[in-house]
């Protein structure tokens, strides 16, 4: 069901979309970490730009009875030295890690049932990733290497991979 809306200047009835039944109150930096494991001498010795991994994870708590929640997304980025040709050692060296959990605290008025989880793990993370994003972009420049920019993440996607993993297969619902 849509609402409609007249202009002042015409009786025209334009089509509006429902407001999401969601407040954003705030959003910090729950926790921040940057490290590079092999010190100065990684610059010395990185001839390659490093191989980077990217990990994203959304959970949300409540946290009380009136609606409000603790939505996190958390990011983890892995920076690895790519092995040289004439290298004999199997693994790469860590050039810098960083983790980030950014977070928001929302309130939602009454929701469908069904429509809280993906408020919750999709369109809350969806809202605060530009921020997320930015922060990991200035601390990795800040550390001394390029910015790492991350690009858009699909958030349904992501949820929908959570809830596949959770699911129950047929050994674990306990046929008798």
């Amino acid at each position: 069901m849509t609402e409609s809306t007249k202009t002042p200047s015409n009786d025209r009835h334009y089509d509006v979309p429902p407001s999401l039944p969601l407040t954003l109150n705030i959003q910090f930096t729950k926790d921040l970490s940057f490290e590079v494991p092999h010190g100065a001498s990684i610059f010395a010795t990185l001839q390659e730009p490093p191989q980077i991994s990217v990990a994203i994870d959304t959970n949300a708590n409540r946290l009380n009875d009136e609606g409000a929640y603790e939505v996190s997304l958390k990011i983890k980025v892995d920076a690895v030295e790519p092995l040289q040709k004439n290298q004999e050692e199997k693994s790469n060296r860590t050039v810098f890690i960083t983790e980030l959990i950014y977070c928001a605290v929302v309130t939602l008025q009454n929701p469908p049932e069904e429509l809280i989880e993906p408020i919750l793990l999709v369109e809350v993370p969806r809202l605060i990733f530009p921020y997320a994003r930015n922060i990991i972009c200035d601390v990795t420049r800040d550390g001394g290497f390029p910015p790492v920019v991350l690009q858009p993440i699909d958030f349904v996607s992501l949820w929908q991979s959570k809830q596949q993993q959770n699911a129950p297969t047929n050994n674990e619902v306990g046929h008798a």
